[in-house]
């Protein structure tokens, strides 16, 4: 934004949507965390599928932020 010092190519987000973008990277994380947990445990084929399912379903929210 000229005159301010903020870059041009600076992305702005409001707080709720700063808020909102966290929520769903740390929503990503804790799905993440769940599947490498189940692998150590030795999860079966249907559960770490199910677990999967889940990463991508939040995976898919958080890209779509934008």
């Amino acid at each position: 934004m000229r005159g301010t010092a903020v870059p041009d190519d600076a992305v702005v987000l409001t707080a709720e949507e700063a808020a909102q973008l966290s929520d769903r990277v740390y929503q990503v994380r804790c799905a993440a965390e769940d599947m490498a947990t189940a692998i150590e445990e030795g999860a079966d084929r249907d559960e770490l599928r199910e677990l999967c399912d889940a990463l991508m379903q939040v995976a898919l929210a958080a890209d779509g932020w934008r």
